[in-house]
């Protein structure tokens, strides 16, 4: 058996796409088509990948883009976006993920980035390396037959059904708007716009290609498809820049032939339910993540957003994995923050992860004291942090990579 020390970290060269995706294919458990391998490649180029290599093996790999991400106040900061982490199933177990981190992680203080983001295929890997869960995902179903909307509800209209390619300029320009006000959204490549528009065949899981809702404010793109006898819609994108633009969108979805269950992911402060008569219409189906992060630079995130409320105290973030931990004063004023290190005694105590599960507004660091995994020297400061990080709209990921 070959240890960790047989296996040698490097950037990837060209060529080494092939082994790559086969890599991937078999850590996934997916296959990826030809036009796709294309698309993957031009959002995350080969040149930004790291390979641990075993001979001339390629056993363990990682790839990164810089992503500009909208935070609390309708601000922007720029991320290293990590994707494609995989290690050879005969490679596990042998530090390699350590040591592809441990070079990640490198690259990205180098390039000066505050913050490291990342959809994660499971769960109990990323928080030895200072990640935590920074936005929820809630998947619904949709009951159409129970869907009656409350007489109070507005019915704005203005919904047409359009192709993909004669609707892509729009749903270009709608997803930015939105983009710009919701926390975690990422601002979408001309790469991954071209594979959203190819309504891969992969992605369709047996259902139709994509139909398109259009309004002013914003668009749903949905597939059909059947389960025994029930029709069934799923909802690919949705994005409302307007709640007028919500509410149209969702009359329309709700209310086409032939269609019982409506599957969509919906942020947390969506107000689907409550505009229907019988809001167990709706129904959670599933509760996860969709985006984990890592403060890399702690005063450069921090400063970076805004915040609901004033605050004075003194943090000492603990960092297992890196060196971005330490004393901090932060002091927010009218929702400006100004954060730097110090040598004063710190109020709150708490691992970097915790900052990340703060820092789109998501969750909320009352529920992290209650779980024993912040310390508070008082419950005031603790309800001042509290209140001073949560933001006024629920985050959501823009797009999945």
């Amino acid at each position: 058996m070959a240890s960790a020390k047989s296996v040698t970290v490097r950037a990837a060269v060209q060529g080494e796409s092939g082994a790559i995706t086969g890599l991937q294919e078999a850590g996934f458990g997916i296959r990826f088509g030809g036009d796709e391998q294309e698309f993957r490649g031009e959002v995350f180029p080969v040149e930004r990948s790291l390979v641990a290599v075993e001979g001339d093996r390629i056993v363990g790999h990682t790839v990164d883009r810089t992503m500009t991400v909208t935070v609390p106040g309708e601000r922007t900061v720029r991320a290293c976006g990590v994707a494609g982490v995989v290690v050879a199933a005969t490679h596990r177990r042998r530090g390699i993920l350590r040591e592809l981190y441990t070079a990640q992680h490198a690259r990205t203080e180098a390039e000066a980035l505050p913050l490291t983001i990342f959809t994660a295929s499971e769960g109990t890997i990323y928080g030895r390396f200072g990640y935590e869960v920074s936005i929820l995902d809630t998947a619904v179903a949709i009951d159409t037959r129970r869907a009656e909307f409350r007489s109070t509800t507005p019915d704005p209209g203005g919904v047409t059904l359009e192709t993909l390619a004669d609707a892509a300029p729009r749903i270009r320009e709608i997803y930015e708007r939105w983009q710009k006000v919701t926390p975690g959204a990422q601002e979408r490549p001309d790469a991954k716009w071209d594979m959203f528009f190819a309504d891969i065949e992969r992605h369709r899981q047996g259902a139709t290609t994509l139909f398109v809702l259009l309004h002013a404010d914003g668009y749903a793109l949905y597939r059909r498809s059947r389960r025994g006898e029930h029709g069934i819609a799923s909802i690919w994108e949705f994005r409302a820049a307007t709640p007028d633009a919500h509410a149209a969108l969702w009359r329309v979805l709700l209310g086409m032939d032939l269609v019982d269950t409506v599957e969509a992911d919906i942020a947390d402060d969506d107000p689907l339910a409550h505009m229907l008569t019988d809001p167990r219409a709706v129904q959670l189906t599933r509760r996860g993540d969709s985006l984990w992060a890592r403060i890399m630079d702690v005063p450069a995130a921090l400063t970076a957003r805004t915040y609901r409320a004033d605050l004075d105290t003194v943090m000492a973030v603990h960092d297992p994995f890196r060196s971005a931990g330490g004393n901090f004063a932060l002091r927010i004023r009218d929702g400006i923050a100004e954060c730097e290190p110090t040598t004063r005694p710190a109020t709150l105590s708490f691992d970097i992860n915790i900052l990340a599960a703060l820092y789109f507004g998501g969750q909320r660091a009352s529920t992290f004291a209650a779980a024993h995994r912040l310390k508070a020297e008082d419950p005031t400061v603790l309800r001042a942090f509290d209140e001073a990080f949560t933001a006024d709209r629920a985050p959501q990921l823009g797009w999945f990579f």
